[in-house]
């Protein structure tokens, strides 16, 4: 599937309340959410038919929309009914879940005041986002940084907030690497171009305090697994000089999942055993072996 153009493909896409033939589903070119961003998404997992902390991502499409100063159609829950039909009408127990909402094109400026919010849910295919995930990834420095809180709606997951993801990814894949590590305004580490980042040392996960960036949903899942296990959680200001300090590093995200990192430029990690409990534990509970963790 990753070779077939997404507007060219079977299907259905949920779509201001009804489903429309996956080819049909077209807004104008003069779109506000396509000329000045406006728009929120969410990036969600199906495993064995259920979307994994589906009304976590439901919310959080919700107060996006309402950073953006737009109100999301409908509720929260006619949202978690919508997913479900799409999920299902998809035919696929294993996919990614897009729901997203931008302003439509009744005014073009900045200025929006009077433009209709739609609302969309698509449904599709998709595998491990980096192959051979256990042998961990290689990771570059961006060039680009995170931006101060006061400068955009880091708390919002807007569109406009992945250009610079955009490019960041871009520049490391032309130069062979599979992510890259951004840092924020200040110098500090922040985060991956679509995943949050943890490290290791003596036995204890750091991982920077999510100031100017999101707070994860997997993130958020990964510090529960590692609490269940005992490990000590430190959520702190990390500086890059401190990267060779650290003896393993992850990633986590909806696509990425809990994915090792083997490398950051020139400083190597090694997947080791904390990593790898780590991986398999969430492995275990988005496919339902075992349930959520309470700590």
């Amino acid at each position: 599937m990753a070779s077939i153009p997404y507007h060219d493909r079977d299907g259905y896409i949920w779509m201001d309340g009804e489903f429309v033939p996956w080819r049909d589903a077209k807004i104008h070119v003069l779109t506000h959410g396509l000329h000045y961003a406006s728009s929120v998404f969410e990036g969600e997992r199906a495993y064995n038919g259920q979307i994994f902390e589906s009304r976590k991502h439901s919310e959080r499409l919700h107060r996006s929309g309402r950073i953006l100063d737009f109100d999301v159609p409908g509720t929260v829950d006619q949202l978690e009914d919508a997913k479900k039909e799409t999920l299902a009408k998809s035919g696929l127990e294993n996919a990614y879940v897009r729901a997203f909402a931008w302003r439509g094109s009744e005014m073009m400026g900045v200025s929006a005041q009077e433009n209709r919010i739609h609302l969309a849910i698509a449904v599709w295919h998709w595998g491990d986002y980096f192959k051979d995930k256990m042998k961990g990834i290689a990771m570059t420095h961006s060039q680009w940084r995170r931006p101060d809180p006061k400068t955009a709606p880091c708390e919002a997951k807007a569109a406009g907030l992945y250009m610079i993801c955009t490019l960041s990814k871009h520049a490391a894949e032309r130069q062979g690497f599979a992510d890259a590590l951004m840092l924020d305004w200040r110098g500090h580490v922040a985060e991956a171009t679509g995943a949050n980042i943890f490290f290791l040392r003596d036995g204890a996960l750091h991982t920077p305090t999510p100031d100017c960036f999101l707070n994860g949903i997997t993130r958020q899942t990964a510090i529960k697994l590692a609490e269940a296990r005992g490990i000590e959680i430190v959520e702190r200001t990390i500086l890059p000089e401190e990267l060779p300090t650290f003896s393993e590093c992850f990633i986590t995200g909806t696509a990425a999942e809990l994915t090792p990192v083997r490398s950051i430029g020139e400083v190597e990690y090694k997947p080791g055993q904390v990593t790898e409990a780590l991986v398999n534990d969430y492995s275990d509970l988005v496919n339902g072996k075992v349930k959520n963790p309470v700590v």
